[in-house]
């Protein structure tokens, strides 16, 4: 929150123990991971079933709508809410991941 409006009233959210930064990027990490793992996981199961029935077919997707849900959460909430709202990263002009975290949620979407 180094780079946030100089007289801005929410300084005081700042995080500034270095084990809570590391422990904060190791579960963004973990929770990334999680989503590739899991996407992978139920895009392989989508593909060996993709020339079964619609019920079975269907049924498969769970590993990967597991995926996309984590990893919309962590970009959602994690980065626009939390990041954004709470620690102010919008009025960054250096370290502003806003804009990136909702090209990312929204993407993801399916419609």
């Amino acid at each position: 929150m180094d780079t946030i409006f100089p007289d801005s009233s929410i300084k005081y959210r700042a995080i500034e123990s270095e084990a809570l930064h590391h422990a904060g990027y190791i579960f963004i990490i973990a929770l990334e991971t999680l989503t590739a793992l899991l996407c992978w996981v139920g895009g392989l199961k989508l593909l060996a079933a993709s020339g079964s029935s619609a019920n079975e077919f269907n049924a498969r997707k769970k590993w990967a709508i597991a995926g996309l849900t984590i990893g919309f959460l962590t970009w959602q909430v994690g980065f626009m809410s939390i990041g954004g709202e709470w620690f102010g990263m919008w009025m960054s002009q250096q370290w502003n991941g806003v804009e990136s975290a909702f090209r990312f949620s929204s993407r993801s979407l399916p419609f």
